[in-house]
């Protein structure tokens, strides 16, 4: 009887002792891993300062004035060297466009058509001293492989300002995703600048 009693006893014992154990480990796993993660986006996200906004602002119009020349030369372009690098183009900046906004968005910034760019055209970066709209008068009135030379002179001095403003943001940008997606443009543009040399250089 006495045996029977203390075999009991210690099955009690052993099964509080692992309860126990399942709800501390229950309680951990939930306010030691989940909820930081959480909490840790979300501030990453909300974290932003004066630079992000500038950066995304600039960047997002200086990026629709190379779609527009982008899509210009992927149709009129003479050699399909000139005409595929311009569909790259367009492929890669249109969702950036996207992200961007949607950031300013999330912040509740102004969207760049609404904000104040003072009076700085395409983020501020002209090409050669031309306006956008100068840029794309002059490829209009271009034809043949006038198109594709005259295409990449302007779009390697356009991708040489999207590199300075980008290189402004990582040195001061506070949002890690803004200052990630600076870094894969100047990565990005680089490349692309020395393509389009070479491809000058075959012209």
């Amino acid at each position: 009887m006495t045996a029977r009693m203390t075999a009991r006893r210690r099955l009690a014992a052993a099964s509080g002792a692992l309860s126990l154990t399942l709800l501390l480990g229950a309680c951990g796993g939930t306010s030691g891993t989940d909820a930081p993660a959480a909490t840790s986006a979300s501030e990453q996200a909300a974290t932003f300062g004066e630079a992000d906004t500038v950066f995304a602002q600039m960047m997002v119009v200086h990026h629709e004035g190379a779609l527009e020349m982008a899509g210009y030369a992927a149709a009129e372009a003479e050699t399909e060297e000139v005409r595929a690098l311009a569909e790259r183009i367009e492929a890669a900046q249109g969702p950036e466009i996207d992200l961007m906004t949607g950031w300013l968005g999330q912040w509740g910034e102004e969207m760049p058509d609404e904000a104040d760019m003072g009076g700085m055209d395409h983020g501020g970066m002209d090409m050669e001293g031309m306006s956008q709209e100068e840029a794309m008068e002059e490829l209009r009135g271009l034809s043949g492989t006038d198109v594709d030379r005259r295409f990449l002179e302007l779009m390697i001095e356009h991708h040489r300002g999207a590199v300075e403003m980008a290189e402004e943001q990582l040195a001061e940008g506070e949002n890690p995703e803004a200052v990630e997606l600076a870094g894969r443009i100047i990565e990005d543009q680089q490349a692309e600048i020395a393509e389009m040399e070479g491809l000058l250089a075959d012209l």
